[in-house]
């Protein structure tokens, strides 16, 4: 089952990842009750993005244009 996060609560993970640096990733991952990995790309889109995370609903899609191709060649 996939998990959607709210813009919010990935600024806020990536927060308190970078406040609680002396716990690593691994448990700061584990106290917020996600992946090391999620975290990660958390971290990464907020840097990439100038400290926002975007967040686009299912799938890795590079536009919203790209988003609605797919859902068109699907129907």
């Amino acid at each position: 089952m996939v998990t959607e996060y709210t813009e919010d609560f990935k600024k806020d993970a990536v927060r308190y990842w970078k406040e609680h640096q002396e716990l690593g990733i691994s448990k700061c991952a584990k106290n917020l009750g996600i992946g090391k990995s999620t975290l990660c790309s958390f971290g990464k889109a907020y840097g990439e993005k100038n400290g926002t995370v975007p967040t686009r609903g299912r799938g890795n899609f590079e536009s919203d244009e790209a988003k609605e191709i797919a859902r068109l060649r699907k129907e």
